[in-house]
This record gives C-alpha cells, sequence and structure tokens, in this order.
C-alpha cells in the first residue's frame, strides 16, 4: 500500500502561524475566502493544484515543505520578507528541511497526497535541500488542476510525460490535447492549467523544479 500523508492542512496552519500570518491576511494573499482556508487547515477541505501552490508563495515554502512531516523544524521566516502579490518569485528557505526518499521508491512506500478536483500526486523521491517535485500524478475523470477556468502560475519549471489516459494542457492562449507518450515543458511563470475531458483516468510522470 502507499503512504498517505497526515492530512495537509497541519502543515499549511504550522507554516501560517510560525510565519505569522492570519487567517485573513492568508486568504487575501491567496485571493480565496478565510473560511476556505479555515477549512483546508482542519481537514474539511482539499486545496486544489493552483491553490496549494499559492498557499506555499504567500508562506515562502515549497510544495516539497508540505509533503515533509519535519516541516514544523523548518527555521521561521523574516517577518516582512514577503513583497508583491501570489503570482511573484518569493524566496523560499535557504535549508528546506525533509527526508530523503529513495533512492529506489517502491509503489508501497510512495507518500500520497490527495488534492481537490480530482488530482492525486504520488512522491517518486526526494533529496533533502531541494526544491524539487517528482511525482507520478493522477487525474480523475473529470478532474482538473485549478477550480473553474482559473489558470495557475508559480516559480521554477516543468516536465511532464503522460504516460495513459488523455489531459487537455491550457498554456497561455493555446491547449494542447496530450495523449500517451506525449511529453511537455515550460516554465511554470506561464499561466497554465490540466484538466481531463476523458471517461478514464490520465496518469503521468511530472518533475517540477520551484525556484526560490
Amino acid at each position: 500500500m502507499t503512504t498517505a500523508l497526515p492530512p495537509v492542512g497541519e502543515r499549511i496552519r504550522e507554516a501560517r502561524l510560525r510565519h505569522g500570518m492570519s487567517l485573513r491576511a492568508l486568504a487575501r494573499a491567496v485571493g480565496v475566502s478565510a473560511s476556505l482556508i479555515s477549512q483546508i487547515e482542519t481537514g474539511k477541505s482539499r486545496p486544489s493544484v493552483s491553490t496549494l501552490y499559492s498557499i506555499t508563495k504567500a508562506l515562502e515554502i515549497s510544495v516539497e515543505d508540505v509533503f515533509d512531516a519535519e516541516v514544523e523544524s523548518l527555521p521561521p521566516v523574516r517577518q516582512g520578507s514577503l513583497t508583491g502579490g501570489v503570482h511573484q518569485a518569493v524566496h523560499g528557505f535557504a535549508q528546506p528541511a525533509g527526508h530523503r526518499l529513495g533512492p529506489v521508491v517502491r509503489p508501497e512506500t510512495r507518500e500520497v497526497l490527495r488534492l481537490d478536483s480530482g488530482v492525486t500526486w504520488e512522491r517518486l523521491g526526494h533529496l533533502p535541500g531541494t526544491r524539487i517535485d517528482f511525482l507520478l500524478v493522477t487525474y480523475a475523470p473529470g478532474g482538473s488542476s485549478s477550480s473553474g477556468d482559473q489558470l495557475m502560475r508559480h516559480s521554477g519549471s516543468e516536465y511532464g510525460f503522460l504516460i495513459e489516459g488523455e489531459l487537455t494542457l491550457t498554456l497561455g492562449f493555446e491547449e494542447h490535447l496530450l495523449r500517451p507518450g506525449d511529453a511537455v515543458s515550460f516554465a511554470s511563470s506561464t499561466p497554465h492549467r490540466y484538466r481531463n475531458d476523458g471517461v478514464a483516468p490520465a496518469v503521468g510522470v511530472w518533475y517540477v523544479h520551484e525556484e526560490p
């Protein structure tokens, strides 16, 4: 069996309190309601992929920090160091915490993060001190990386390879239908969204490098 992670909301709450940010302040930075942030922190709701990236940007942490159980050991963030909106690149922690996952990761030892809108991430490996998301990603039929028609953007670069199913990638003003064997690569700062309009799960391997 894969390893289910503790509720992602617990990690978000810990990072928010360490950052000295209120629920309302985080909600304003992310562009969602304080009620939604509260529901995510208490485990009543799950963030979408786009909301998760916005939250981690606002809190100056990486998505890898959300995966790691050692997130509580991260050093405090300098107050007032966040500048601009959530779509701007921000500085992460100088020494990201985390445990090594690998060098070999068996299917039964993968860590699993289930997000809103029918998206599941399975962690394929990790080296401490890096800001790389190496993931087996599954989009259920009707699944999407963001709620509604909103496009997401974040710092870094993104590479993906579709193994099965079909996935529609909106990249800027263009749409691309991905089929098994297709690969994508682009700067993550380009507005983008993934959605599965098919009747079968879309499964692929994604490698996302988050820049500090």
